[in-house]
């Protein structure tokens, strides 16, 4: 990061606001002088009079003490003094120049340059994380920095360019596009539910052992379900509390209670009968896995690119559990 100079006391001149204000139209007044070889072709160029181009090089020359054109009715040509004053402009230039073409090259041309990305970390690694491979086969030019973090990402101070969000979108200064619903789906492994039964109803939660998450804000997440078309949140006594989803969901499927986890991270087990799910007659409204972004207006192309493939892609898994394999009418405690 460039370092700039510390405020100057007061009542000291600042060299670098005073010259910069004095002369930035005339050293391109007098660029497009030299280029043109004329004051008005000049002024052409830049859109402007004849004559504002010669007050923006009179004063540049009275600000350098140096006169940097020979002017006759006929002709303009370049003193000895304008000839050196242009080529010390060159370097710098070209560099405009060239920076120009580089913001227009990362907004219209190849994909290339840094991308970083934030998730939860859930959905990082189960979803995005296995996608990045084939992205990064397709854009090679582009880098990839993938943050898993439960809080929200801050696009300016984490410098982030985009961010997959869970549940409800309510910021409104940000892009926000849906890839896929998120439903809830409260889980048991087959195990706990032939020992403890599964619960027909929200009030039975309180029998049953529950595993809970913490949010990174440091307060238990509640469950949240649906009965008689108002929401209702429980929050149990949980024998097992974690901070990250694999570790809730792992305490599951080793048969230590219920949990309430999204359909990404769950949807695959259910359908190999390795978790039981119950209470779907109550599931909530569904929320959503959002990929964020501030702003459409000047999109670079790698983030167009990638929010094109992700998704495409994320679309295309099949993370639904639109029937999920319900048996809490079916199964029973174990006799003792």
């Amino acid at each position: 990061m460039t370092d700039f100079p510390s405020r100057l006391p007061d009542g000291a001149d600042d060299p670098l606001a005073s010259s910069f204000a004095t002369s930035y139209a005339g050293v391109v007044s007098f660029l497009a002088v030299a280029n043109e070889g004329s004051f008005a072709r000049a002024g052409d160029r830049l859109g402007i009079g004849r004559s504002s181009v010669s007050r923006n090089v009179q004063k540049l020359e009275a600000q350098l003490e140096a006169r940097l054109f020979l002017r006759t009715t006929r002709s303009t040509s370049l003193t000895r003094e304008g000839e050196l004053f242009y080529e010390n402009c060159q370097p710098g230039l070209a560099r405009i120049a060239q920076a120009l073409e580089d913001m227009r090259e990362l907004r219209s041309g190849p994909p290339r340059g840094h991308l970083c990305i934030a998730s939860t970390p859930g959905f990082g690694r189960r979803i995005v994380a296995p996608l990045l491979r084939e992205f990064h086969t397709l854009y090679p030019d582009i880098s990839l920095e993938l943050l898993l973090n439960d809080r929200p990402a801050d696009f300016t101070s984490d410098r982030v360019d985009v961010s997959f969000r869970d549940g409800r979108m309510e910021d409104s200064g940000i892009v926000a596009r849906q890839l896929i619903p998120m439903q809830m789906v409260v889980c048991a492994s087959p195990a706990y539910a032939r020992i403890h039964g599964l619960p027909r109803h929200v009030g039975e939660l309180a029998g049953h052992h529950s595993i809970n998450l913490r949010t990174a804000s440091g307060r238990l997440k509640e469950w949240e379900f649906k009965v008689d078309g108002l929401v209702q949140r429980y929050q149990s006594p949980a024998r097992h509390t974690f901070n990250d989803p694999e570790l809730a969901l792992q305490a599951v499927l080793d048969g230590l209670g219920l949990a309430q986890l999204p359909a990404y991270q769950v949807c695959e087990l259910l359908r190999n009968e390795r978790l039981v799910s119950c209470l779907a007659q109550h599931a909530p409204d569904d929320g959503g896995h959002y990929l964020c972004y501030l702003s459409r207006k000047h999109l670079p192309a790698r983030i167009h690119v990638f929010v094109d493939y992700m998704t495409e892609h994320v679309r295309a898994l099949d993370l639904e559990c639109a029937t999920p394999l319900d048996i809490s009418r079916t199964v029973s405690p174990q006799p003792a």
